[in-house]
């Protein structure tokens, strides 16, 4: 066999492992897929004779693609109002060149909930954490990655590790149920149905924008459910579903930029009691936000 064959079939093999650790390491399939691909590139550039552990070479490289795309991320998101785009996993239909199976065993195994607690790691603590926690890589092997020494990679993931657990629990049905509502409220406002969106209001609802909300609208404090449904109807074209300090909501986010973040309070019955719009520069940095895959 020839050596370019080869190492397209080795590739190929580890594949779905590699796809499973860009996953978890950077919460996003479309960037999971191009740091897989990256390191599909840099095996063909490379001179593979003296890899003794392909697969273990292929997780370090991988590895390393994703902790440079976090570190890009985080430089990122320290510019003003400029917001990271990762989507958890949804599970596409057959025929559009994605595994539906292994899309939806990552969809199975990584929620949205553990991908909201990731979000809150660090580059380094996250690739800790997930390598050897999530895959059992050594500490040793991870060391060199986080260009840490094997003790301090080890405190890196022990640290990561306590900050997941003493995250207050969100739990997957939580947000799923919150999922449900949001999008019912932003399909039913999107397209002008104005009985959907009265059918996900509480009959007490109120709107309230912040200052700069209310002049970018021309709209200040609303009660009432068929004054909000009114005031939304037609409306949030531009509108993303997204995790917002740990409740389901949705942003607006124009040319990478976060203008307007919307948060919704629920009632037990699922539904919608106060949306809140948040559009002041200030209060838009305070917020942790993860955009969700339509």
């Amino acid at each position: 066999m020839d050596e370019k064959k080869w190492r397209a079939e080795k590739f190929e093999a580890n594949r779905p492992h590699l796809r499973a650790v860009a996953y978890r390491m950077l919460g996003s399939r479309t960037e999971a897929e191009d740091a897989v691909q990256e390191t599909w590139l840099r095996l063909v550039r490379s001179d593979t004779s003296d890899i003794e552990n392909l697969s273990g070479w292929l997780t370090t490289v991988t590895a390393r693609i994703c902790l440079d795309l976090l570190r890009a991320r985080k430089s990122r998101r320290e510019e003003p109002l400029t917001i990271h785009v990762p989507e958890p996993m949804v599970v596409h239909e057959a025929g559009n060149g994605t595994d539906p199976e292994q899309d939806a065993l990552l969809a199975d195994s990584v929620g949205l909930a553990l991908l909201v607690v990731l979000e809150k790691l660090n580059p380094a603590e996250r690739l800790a954490f997930v390598l050897h926690d999530m895959f059992d890589v050594s500490f040793d092997d991870i060391a060199p990655i986080v260009g840490r020494t094997t003790v301090a990679t080890r405190q890196l993931a022990s640290r990561a590790r306590r900050r997941v657990q003493d995250t207050p629990p969100t739990t997957e049905v939580d947000l799923t149920r919150q999922r449900h509502v949001v999008d019912a409220f932003l399909t039913a406002s999107r397209v002008g149905d104005m009985q959907a969106l009265l059918a996900v209001l509480d009959p007490e609802a109120i709107f309230r924008p912040d200052a700069v909300a209310a002049h970018m609208g021309s709209v200040g404090e609303i009660q009432g459910r068929t004054a909000v449904a009114a005031t939304f109807n037609g409306r949030a074209q531009a509108a993303r579903p997204a995790v917002i300090d740990g409740a389901v909501g949705a942003v607006v986010v124009i040319g990478g930029q976060l203008r307007i973040a919307l948060r919704f309070t629920l009632n037990d019955g699922n539904m919608v009691t106060a949306v809140d719009a948040v559009a002041d520069p200030e209060r838009l940095r305070k917020l942790e936000i993860l955009l969700i895959e339509p």
